[in-house]
Parts: structure tokens; C-alpha cells; sequence
């Protein structure tokens, strides 16, 4: 296992009138974060909020190519980024206790602070298909070139983590700075991790290691 320091390469916020950043995704152009009563997009090169849509949002953000997924309490939405409306509900598998959500493969992974784990789930029903172990807490969960990272944040420790998908063994570790959390976690694709953090107001940017 490898344990490197975050390397910061920008923050965005606090936002006005957004004093939280829960979940966290990327749609390829902007970042989108939920602030408790709405989702958020953001540009990435100036930091400024182009729209929000009013949606409650306490938590993991995600987006599959077309769509937002929003967690609220124990609930995932499915919304249109365009009109901002809700197409779909499904059940969210910690039933409220759910943290980080992503999309890859085409299903719907899905953090559960408390009890440690990912939950892999049918993105239709909420159907769990698999759940991995973490030995922390989970916060945002993300994947990236066919690696599974998620966030942790206990105290006013917090880090990110990259595990086996199959066994849940820590591979690498990239601790943040203290007092620094991580609500939620999103990869731009290539060499970005975008996280929230929570009470902070911010976003940062954190350089993935290679």
C-alpha cells in the first residue's frame, strides 16, 4: 500500500447562500454538488455557479451521461439536468444512512457511512447486486479507470482511499490535511478528484496520484 499527501491544486467556494457541499459529480464539463435543498453546477476553470435545481440533495451526487442521481434521506433520485425533473425514485440501500454515490458499469454504487461499505445496485429498482467492505467510514465513492476510491471522514481525519474491488484490501491512501473532510468524492475521468467538503462550503480539487 501506498500512502502519499494530498496535493490541493485548487478550491472552489464557499458558494453564496450554499453553506454545505454534500455529494459531489462531474458531467464532463461542470461539477455538480448538493448543498440540502438543491443540486449545483459549477465551472470548473472559474468557480462560479452557472444553475441550480431545486431538488433536496443531502447527500452523494451522481451522473450516468444524460442523468443526475440525487440522494434525500432514503431516497435516490433520477433527474432531468435539462428541466429539472424528477423522472424516477428508487429505495437507497442504507435506508438512510447512505453517503457517496457514483455511476460506472452501469449500475449505481453507493456509500453507507456507518456500516462501512459500497453498495453496488441496479440503478431501476435499487436492487443490491454486491456490497464491498471498507475497514472507514465511507463518504464519496468514485471510479476511474477501473479503480474504486472512496472518502473517508471520521473526526477531523479524512482521507482517500483505493480498494480491491473484490476483497476490499486498501491499495493506496491519499491523506488530506488535517481538519480538511471529504463529504463527497467525483473523478474528472483523468488526473482530478473533486471533493466536497461538507460544512466548509468548499470544493477541492486533489491531484490523482499516478
Amino acid at each position: 500500500m501506498t500512502t502519499t499527501q494530498a496535493d490541493i491544486i485548487r478550491e472552489y467556494g464557499p458558494f453564496p447562500g450554499l453553506d454545505q457541499v454534500h455529494g459531489v459529480t462531474y458531467d464532463g464539463e461542470n461539477v455538480w454538488f448538493a448543498s440540502g435543498d438543491s443540486v449545483n453546477a459549477v465551472n470548473p476553470d472559474d468557480g462560479s455557479v452557472l444553475r441550480s435545481i431545486d431538488v433536496a440533495a443531502h447527500a452523494g451526487t451522481a451522473y450516468d451521461g444524460r442523468h443526475l442521481f440525487q440522494i434525500a434521506e432514503d431516497r435516490i433520485r433520477k433527474i432531468d439536468p435539462a428541466s429539472g425533473s424528477v423522472l424516477a425514485t428508487i429505495p437507497a440501500p442504507g435506508n438512510g444512512g447512505d453517503s457517496g454515490l457514483t455511476w460506472a458499469e452501469g449500475f449505481l454504487w453507493v456509500g453507507e457511512y456507518r456500516s462501512k461499505q459500497i453498495h453496488q445496485i441496479e440503478p431501476e429498482t435499487g436492487k443490491i447486486v454486491r456490497s464491498i467492505q471498507s475497514n472507514r467510514m465511507v463518504t464519496g465513492v468514485t471510479w476511474v479507470d477501473g479503480e474504486l476510491w472512496h472518502g473517508t471522514w471520521e473526526g477531523e481525519e479524512s482521507d482517500l482511499r483505493r480498494l480491491d474491488p473484490q476483497t476490499g484490501a486498501v491499495l493506496d491512501t491519499i491523506v488530506m490535511p488535517d481538519g480538511t473532510g471529504v463529504s463527497g468524492l467525483e473523478s474528472d475521468g483523468a488526473d482530478r478528484f473533486f471533493c466536497g467538503g461538507g460544512s466548509s462550503g468548499k470544493i477541492r480539487a486533489v491531484r490523482r496520484p499516478r
